[in-house]
């Protein structure tokens, strides 16, 4: 073999050789990257199923605080609807002895004789015997400007002369700086003095009451019932009615303990505070309205249990009213489809029905006269007054 050939036969043996070695290493790349590519997609699908596992786990725990959440609420509502429901008792009507809020308008010029003598007509065949007129508001420091009621007297003397027998108080209220920095402060004695000093003032005007309604007003407020033994003094001494505005009381034990931690509107009055304030004044009327309550089934059966809870602990020598709304809007304190009169009145009965259906002094107040329509009065007038308009 010559070199030429020998070189020949030597490269195609090389040739050989590298193809098949070539071969080899490709194959074992391609096995390498077969491998790898099975890992990644294990990898991949471990992950999602993963992922899914935590979704699912996350749906779950969800679904399981709306129900903790949730559970509780509807519970309360269903208690509330189911508390709506039966027959007054017969003889659940009014007992003569209804109030209203009135709007300042009456003393400061706004309204006229005519203006008068239509509201005359419209109350003398209902159960209002008390008027409780807004005269305020009064300062922070709780003094009162006889500029803001100059038609007093005359609203005064034209209720006498067209509705003998019904009372007209002086409406008196401020906000309170129990949840901001500013309004009245009750912790202040020369506040409260002031306060008193203000009573004096609209008893001299002629007003045969003084009717408090200060704002938020948290349960258990010492200085509060020190203010209402103060002024009760004052009406004592001069034959006159000293009555207030008051909270709801809670629904549930505490409730407002609990509401305010999480908020800075405690909301409610504890029964026993709501009964320390009863008996400290000649009336008491509970705003129950500003429910938040959805439905006027569960509406009416909370003004059914607002007016157990409230007779429960109010002496039968204080006179009892609960609110009715006389005003109509929408939001989430207030639902105008949910909160109707006629809801109000009929838990107003079932209330008194099932607690001492034979309580003298009560009473139902409309709040307030300029916002009322007349749908208002004729639900106030044919589930508690029991007469033709």
């Amino acid at each position: 073999m010559g070199h030429t050939e020998a070189t020949a036969d030597g490269e195609s043996q090389s040739e050989s050789e590298s193809q098949s070695e070539g071969e080899s290493q490709g194959a074992s790349q391609g096995a390498s990257a077969s491998q790898g590519a099975s890992a990644s997609q294990g990898e991949s699908e471990s992950r999602s199923e993963s992922k899914g596992r935590r979704r699912r786990r996350l749906r779950r725990i969800t679904l399981a605080v709306l129900l903790v959440l949730l559970l509780p609420l509807l519970t309360a509502e269903t208690a509330l609807r189911v508390n709506y429901m039966g027959d007054p008792a017969d003889g659940t009507y009014t007992r003569n002895r209804d109030a209203i809020w009135l709007g300042h308008a009456w003393v400061d010029g706004r309204k006229d004789d005519a203006d008068l003598a239509a509201f005359a007509r419209r109350v003398k065949t209902t159960g209002i015997r008390d008027l409780y007129v807004h005269t305020g508001p009064m300062e922070h420091d709780g003094t009162l400007p006889k500029s803001l009621y100059p038609k007093a007297r005359w609203l005064i003397d034209g209720v006498h002369r067209e509705l003998p027998g019904v009372r007209v108080q002086a409406f008196l209220g401020d906000v309170l700086a129990t949840e901001g920095p500013d309004g009245m402060r009750l912790e202040k004695a020369a506040t409260r003095a002031a306060v008193v000093d203000s009573a004096r003032q609209v008893l001299d005007a002629g007003y045969e009451g003084v009717h408090l309604d200060l704002e938020p007003l948290h349960s258990g407020d010492r200085d509060y019932l020190s203010l209402l033994d103060d002024v009760r003094a004052v009406t004592r001494d001069r034959d006159a009615q000293l009555s207030v505005a008051a909270h709801q009381i809670d629904p549930l034990p505490a409730l407002h303990s609990v509401f305010g931690l999480f908020t800075k509107h405690p909301k409610w009055w504890s029964q026993e505070f709501f009964g320390q304030v009863a008996r400290r004044v000649d009336q008491i009327a509970v705003m129950s309205y500003d429910t938040a309550q959805p439905l006027e089934g569960t509406y009416g059966g909370y003004v059914a249990q607002q007016t157990s809870l409230a007779l429960e602990v109010t002496p039968p020598t204080t006179h009892l009213l609960m609110g009715l709304p006389f005003y109509h809007e929408s939001n989430f304190d207030h639902w105008g489809h949910a909160e109707t009169v006629a809801a109000a009145v009929r838990g107003v009965r079932l209330g008194l029905s099932r607690t001492d259906a034979d309580r003298e002094l009560f009473g139902v107040a409309p709040y307030i006269d300029f916002a009322a329509t007349g749908k208002n009065w004729d639900e106030y007038r044919e589930g508690w007054v029991r007469q033709d308009p």
